[in-house]
């Protein structure tokens, strides 16, 4: 029988736990993981007790509590707060979300948080998409043209307007390829479902299935 094991480096281990606030009303349990290259030591995953009467309603309003007034060592990113640049994309609870627009209600239990799976970690929450913005650069996913250039400007019909529909909203946060087994194992190879859209697990709602699919429809009729 195979016995198939994790390198030391990567086991994670418990780390600290931070004790709940004195005189706390409403405490919730947060668990997050925490990596610092630094360190020179194993991931770990710290215990956070916060007093959510008076914390805000999102996943990222915690996080911000918690490195605002407990650990200023925690690391994430975060910029619109409004779910649309991508930033504070992570895995909370086992689902691949944006932070900013994940509702803490939506959680049962204590809060997990980890960065995005299958991706090289910089530190904390925060991963390395530099080979996820290579793949999208790619494929060149801007428009071109091959007609003359006007004197003025290049019009656009509705019917071509609407071809962009659920492939413009995309905030490039990862959460759909680093959902999808085939690019975590061939992700050299494999564009992802992201740059191949421009599963419900996107968190605007978007369809990459969909967009792959009339990429295959498109490949078989140029076969034929």
């Amino acid at each position: 029988m195979v016995e198939l094991t994790l390198p030391k480096n990567s086991r994670i281990r418990s780390g600290k736990t931070w004790p709940a606030p004195a005189g706390a009303k409403k405490l919730r349990v947060f668990r997050i993981y925490r990596w610092d290259p630094d360190a020179g030591e194993n991931p770990r995953v710290d215990t956070y007790h916060l007093d959510m009467a008076n914390c805000g309603p999102m996943v990222l309003d915690a996080l911000i509590k918690i490195k605002t007034e407990i650990d200023p060592t925690l690391t994430f990113r975060r910029s619109c707060r409004e779910g649309i640049c991508g930033s504070c994309a992570m895995n909370i609870g086992g689902v691949n979300t944006l932070a900013c627009i994940y509702g803490l209600d939506e959680v049962k239990g204590d809060v997990a948080i980890y960065p995005l799976p299958h991706m090289p970690v910089v530190k904390d929450l925060v991963p390395d998409l530099t080979h996820f913005y290579a793949q999208h650069a790619s494929i060149m996913p801007w428009l071109e043209t091959k007609s003359n250039e006007p004197q003025k400007e290049w019009r656009q019909s509705e019917a071509d307007r609407e071809k962009l529909d659920g492939l413009y909203e995309c905030v490039m946060c990862a959460c759909c390829s680093t959902s999808c087994p085939s690019y975590w194992w061939n992700g050299d190879r494999y564009l992802g479902p992201a740059a191949l859209l421009h599963a419900k697990t996107c968190p605007k709602g978007l369809n990459p299935a969909r967009a792959i699919a009339e990429i295959k429809k498109k490949m078989v009729e140029r076969a034929v």
